[in-house]
């Protein structure tokens, strides 16, 4: 694992806000000493401030995990036509072990959890009344980034399996002492998800019903049934959604175009990482946008075998534009580069209920019908007489597509990516060799050499 200094820029924004007047005293090449940085209440509760923006760069939720993990479920629903050799890697799914995106989505996976785990250590320091939502924000945080390592560098998770395969390295005690060794192994995929569903059973109890700009329990719910349901674990997800949906006080946007490219969060957004002209990252505008938007004119653009699953009446049909640049088609949901990126949004609840309720033939809230007329009837799309379980799939590829969901969405319901299977070798990310080379208890994924 890469060793992190505790410096302005490992910690990214959590020390910013500390004037130069206060006792966090900058020594040379503006290194921060351990012992400074978590002295206070004050300090933890920055660096909690700067687990939101590591989290929120452009390498991990700022972008790049969400369009990694569409491209490397794309056939032809999309192409990658931009420059860069890595992305493109990811496209045509043969990955080297020096991709430079994929070990970027590592190494800042474990910052944001380095930090958070700081938070964690020290939160005792915290203003008491503060204390729980520092914490539950942290864990949070923590629980999103262990999701999405697991889910990117390990197989899938099989219900009622053992799930002894792989995942990623485990770390939840905060390191600011590089000097000892810090090499650790690899967890299993049930440990790191036990770890995950941990986590947001505690964020759920800890953090308030709404909190601002930052993650209420509500987020932490919504993640949970988003876990729940890569789990196989359909009563979770379902109960889950659905306490989202009635009690988080977010509805649907009264459009489908109204859901994207806000500069404030939409009545959707259960949680979104902000971004401004000043501060944040959208690598979504870089690959998706054209350049009047502020992208490179369409690295990713979008086919017609895609467009053409749309009925004639639906909205979401005719959000895509041409780029200026090409020609070629581009998704209508990242055109402003100052817009908040959503990454959980209320449709996506209506659709885990939906297919939970399907798969256990129950209608706690609503009927699998209901929920998928919903979210059909706010985009003017023709509602449905009935529905089984491969129109609810095809429902939320149509409703969250380009938000990053296909590849973990392939997996969970094992279905083929192309010609490959969705437990092939190559639908898993390698470890980063230089992490190989950092960690002799390291074991590289099967399909990518020693």
């Amino acid at each position: 694992m890469k060793n992190y200094k505790l410096t302005l820029s490992i910690l990214s924004a959590a020390f910013l806000m500390v004037s130069c007047e206060d006792e966090l005293n900058l020594e040379p090449e503006q290194s921060i000493s351990t012992e400074v940085a978590i002295s206070t209440g004050e300090n933890i509760e920055n660096i909690l401030i700067g687990t939101y923006a590591e989290a929120g760069d452009n390498v991990s939720y700022g972008g790049d995990i969400q369009i990694l993990s569409d491209l490397y479920g794309f056939t032809d629903e999309a192409s990658w036509v931009g420059t860069f050799a890595q992305p493109r890697e990811v496209f045509n799914k043969r990955i080297f072990t020096d991709n430079v995106f994929v070990r970027d989505i590592w190494l800042n996976g474990y910052q944001i959890i380095n930090q958070a785990n700081l938070v964690v250590d020290y939160v005792d320091l915290v203003d008491e009344d503060r204390q729980a939502t520092v914490e539950g924000e942290a864990k949070f945080l923590r629980a999103l980034t262990y999701f999405d390592l697991v889910r990117l560098f390990g197989q899938q998770y099989e219900a009622g399996e053992q799930n002894t395969q792989l995942g990623v390295p485990l770390t939840l005690t905060g390191i600011t002492d590089y000097s000892g060794d810090l090499e650790i192994p690899r967890n299993t995929v049930e440990e790191v998800y036990t770890q995950v569903v941990a986590d947001l059973t505690d964020a759920y109890d800890l953090l308030p019903p709404s909190n601002g700009i930052f993650a209420d329990k509500y987020a932490a719910q919504a993640l949970l049934a988003r876990v729940y349901l890569q789990m196989g674990n359909y009563e979770g997800a379902r109960d889950a959604a659905h306490d989202v949906i009635e009690n988080s006080g977010h509805s649907l946007t009264s459009t489908y175009a109204a859901a994207f490219n806000n500069d404030v969060d939409s009545s959707e957004d259960v949680f979104a990482f902000q971004v401004t002209s000043q501060d944040g990252e959208n690598d979504l505008i870089i690959h998706y946008a054209d350049q009047a938007a502020g992208g490179r004119g369409g690295d990713i653009t979008i086919n017609p075998a895609f467009i053409d699953r749309f009925d004639a009446n639906d909205d979401r049909g005719d959000y895509f534009y041409a780029s200026a640049q090409s020609g070629a088609t581009l998704t209508g949901k990242y055109t402003n580069q100052f817009g908040n990126i959503p990454v959980i949004r209320l449709a996506e609840m209506y659709l885990i209920r939906a297919e939970a309720n399907e798969r256990l033939g129950t209608e706690i809230g609503n009927t699998p019908l209901e929920d998928i007329n919903l979210i059909r009837s706010r985009a003017n799309a023709t509602t449905l007489s009935s529905v089984d379980l491969e129109d609810i799939l095809e429902e939320r590829e149509l409703e969250l597509a380009f938000e990053g969901f296909l590849i973990h969405d392939l997996k969970r319901t094992q279905r083929n990516v192309g010609d490959l299977e969705y437990n092939a070798n190559a639908l898993v990310f390698p470890v980063p060799q230089r992490e190989i080379d950092a960690n002799s208890l390291l074991v590289q994924n099967p399909g990518y050499g020693a």
